[in-house]
């Protein structure tokens, strides 16, 4: 059963799907890029897009559950802004899968080196 098997994939690689499929996406990268460099409305990003308010409010909340962005309340408005933690985990990870292609490359050399 579906349910079952969901139940059953460890929180930590949950949290790394919803990393991914957060980065997946053009737009979210580029809500993501300007958030870091500084903070924007909810409102103010959607002024940057061709699409809905809504739309570039459900961006926003695939980013926040990704820990990639953080929201707050400010007044009447919702603040963006980059979650640096979010990003050294994405980098991290990479870094592990670089190693890990490093490493193989390594033992192809040294296997080519002994012919």
């Amino acid at each position: 059963m579906v349910v079952d098997q969901l139940s059953s994939v460890p929180e930590k690689d949950v949290q790394l799907d919803r990393l991914f499929q957060a980065l997946a996406d053009a737009t979210r990268r580029d809500i993501l890029t300007r958030v870091t460099a500084g903070e924007y409305s909810v409102s103010g990003l959607s002024a940057l897009y061709a699409m809905s308010f809504a739309a570039v409010q459900k961006h926003v909340a695939v980013l926040e559950r990704a820990s990639l962005v953080a929201k707050e309340r400010r007044g009447r408005e919702q603040i963006v802004r980059g979650n640096h933690d979010g990003l050294q985990k994405a980098r991290r990870l990479l870094d592990q899968y670089e190693m890990i292609w490093r490493e193989r490359a390594h033992r192809i050399a040294e296997i080519l080196a002994e012919d």
